[in-house]
């Protein structure tokens, strides 16, 4: 007998066959910007390393040709996309976790939960660092990264220590749980003893990527970084850490 999940319950108002390519776009763009994020958590830990590194790091992106283009096609259609039927998903779905208390069911519910908490914190996260809302203490400048990151950070102990913290970890947990599902959306791990396997694998990317997203925010936080030209390094200063 098979296990009923809240996925299998989700309402579709389009035709079958709509329906399933849908459900197939919306997995694929899930893992595009599941292999952004990655990159984008990577690039940020080097904040942690001091020096020009993350600087050199931000300048190789920014050199990019047709830098505009690369960022509508791989990050924010994607983004866009996969919000947009993610949110028809959870409006739609019935969770039966009251009913079926199965692990999986609960992985159901805090993806969708971490569906929410993600768009709200990349709605700050973009408006403010790319877009200048809000305020202009809180905008990226990104031939003066290391800076202006640390700035940002230094504008609010909410956005710091509650608003990224709760964003990184929802953030972790949606990539690793979506690429669990996506390996049995794709057909890639078909038996239960496959499925436990790439799970464990998953555990890992979900610990990697939580290390390499809070190493970036706690040096971010607590380096004393200057604006370009005033000084040659950042060094940390344990002293006074929103500096």
């Amino acid at each position: 007998m098979s296990t009923a999940t809240a996925s299998d319950l989700t309402v579709p108002l389009l035709g079958g066959r709509q329906h399933f390519l849908l459900r197939r776009l919306h997995s694929l763009t899930g893992i595009i910007f599941g292999g952004y994020l990655v990159v984008h958590l990577l690039v940020n830990a080097t904040i942690a390393q001091l020096g020009s590194t993350y600087q050199v790091q931000v300048n190789k992106i920014h050199d990019l040709p047709l830098l505009w283009a690369i960022e509508w096609a791989f990050i924010f259609l994607p983004i866009i996309y996969h919000t947009v039927y993610g949110l028809y998903i959870t409006l739609t779905g019935q969770p039966n976790v009251g009913h079926y208390p199965y692990s999986k069911n609960y992985f159901y519910v805090a993806q969708r939960i971490s569906a929410i908490v993600i768009v709200v914190f990349m709605l700050f996260h973009v408006l403010a660092l790319k877009y200048g809302a809000f305020t202009e203490s809180l905008t990226f400048d990104p031939h003066n990264a290391l800076y202006t990151v640390h700035r940002h950070l230094g504008v609010s102990g909410f956005i710091t220590w509650v608003l990224y913290p709760l964003g990184i970890l929802a953030s972790c947990y949606h990539l690793a749980n979506g690429f669990w599902t996506a390996a049995i959306t794709w057909g890639l791990t078909i038996s239960a003893e496959a499925q436990k396997r790439w799970g464990y694998a998953c555990v890992g990317l979900f610990a990697i990527t939580l290390i390499f997203g809070f190493t970036a925010l706690i040096a971010g936080a607590t380096i004393d970084a200057k604006p370009a030209g005033n000084a040659p390094t950042a060094q940390v200063d344990a002293m006074n850490p929103t500096n």
